[in-house]
């Protein structure tokens, strides 16, 4: 068990995320010790597409990938899609790139990357209907419940959760010892 306890984790949603592609990952990385930060360009709570309602905790505007260890992506076609036209967000997740910290990223969480022009020459998988988009950016798709990629993880769908999350947490441990041995 990987255990996380230095570690701070930002979320990144809007309204009509896909419920368990945040609660699970959420419970995931604070179960191993992780401290998590919903981070989202609307203010007071977002809700999942089936009513899980969040509390955000910080403003897309004021979030800063320097102040964490790492990044989730939760999918969902709504947030998704809001998400992708929102700078802030998408500065936000190109920022860990550029840190090379780690990112998870689920389902249509990957309409973000491709926004965020972080796609290019990685292999990822994503929710099937975004296979082409993710080529025509670059990308190398591929059809697999978790493929991890330079600190990119990625899934499908909510039936992924379980090695999406192991990946996850052993990803930013990863990173987290990485900087603390740098």
């Amino acid at each position: 068990m990987t255990h996380l306890t230095d570690a701070s984790v930002a979320f990144l949603a809007t309204n009509g995320f896909e419920d368990s592609e945040l609660t699970s990952p959420w419970q995931a990385v604070t179960g191993a010790g992780a401290a998590a930060t919903m981070v989202s360009p609307e203010q007071d709570d977002i809700t999942g597409k089936n009513g899980h309602v969040q509390a955000v905790d910080l403003a897309a505007a004021d979030a800063a990938a320097d102040d964490f260890d790492a990044l989730v992506l939760p999918g969902g076609v709504v947030n998704a899609d809001h998400l992708r036209l929102d700078q802030d967000s998408i500065a936000f997740a190109r920022a860990f790139f550029e840190q090379q910290k780690p990112v998870g990223v689920i389902c249509h969480g990957a309409w973000i990357l491709i926004e965020a022009g972080v796609v290019d020459g990685r292999t990822l998988t994503s929710y099937p209907s975004l296979a082409t988009d993710l080529r025509n950016a670059g990308a190398a798709w591929v059809d697999r419940e978790v493929v991890v990629d330079q600190g990119l993880v990625s899934s499908r769908t909510p039936d992924d959760l379980p090695a999406f999350n192991a990946k996850v947490i052993e990803e930013i441990g990863e990173g987290v010892h990485r900087r603390q041995h740098a």
